[in-house]
């Protein structure tokens, strides 16, 4: 017996839990379940984006990984050319893998914090221009390479906030360039 209960609405789907049995049909066994996301508060279900929260977690978890990769990748690099004449398969693996780790670290801890200032910084700007577009985000670049390179000077954080602007707006004409011509 495959019949198709679908709703009339769009928003939800006819659910019967005994279809699988053989049970027949009745009014009190079906549910309406929804299709869509459901939300709290109808103010959420009007925003299409993360929150400040999940923002955070994702730039700061995803800088960290990525750091830690390619501080991972340049130790372990490293390692190999640290490597002596008349080292032992041990000390090779030994020199490896704390070359490996304190890169990964370090560089990993960095570009977290890369990420976790540039979270800030872009919900900040979200919350207080209630636009979330393209230049905020360009604008979150720019507060985010000052502010990382603040310790070293005006000059210092004036470049770093050019250079974080442009990488911001280099990121966002990749993402576009891979939403049009790469189909993922």
């Amino acid at each position: 017996m495959a019949t198709d209960h679908t709703s009339s609405d769009e928003s939800s789907r006819l659910y019967h839990p005994y279809q699988n049995f053989d049970v027949p049909i009745k009014a009190q066994y079906l549910y309406k379940l929804p299709t869509s996301p459901e939300y709290l508060f109808t103010e959420e279900s009007l925003k299409k984006r993360r929150s400040w929260g999940e923002n955070l977690t994702f730039y700061t978890g995803t800088g960290y990984l990525g750091g830690s990769l390619a501080g991972a990748a340049a130790g372990f690099l490293s390692g190999v050319k640290s490597f002596e004449y008349g080292d032992t398969a041990k000390l090779k693996i030994n020199r490896i893998l704390n070359s490996s780790g304190h890169t990964g670290r370090s560089l990993g801890c960095k570009v977290g914090v890369v990420g976790m200032i540039y979270a800030g910084i872009e919900s900040g700007v979200v919350a207080y221009t209630d636009r979330d577009d393209a230049w905020t985000k360009v604008v979150a670049g720019i507060g985010t390479g000052a502010v990382f390179r603040a310790a070293r000077g005006v000059r210092a954080a004036a470049v770093a906030g050019v250079l974080g602007g442009m990488a911001t707006g280099a990121v966002l004409a990749g993402k576009r360039v891979l939403k049009r011509y790469a189909y993922i």
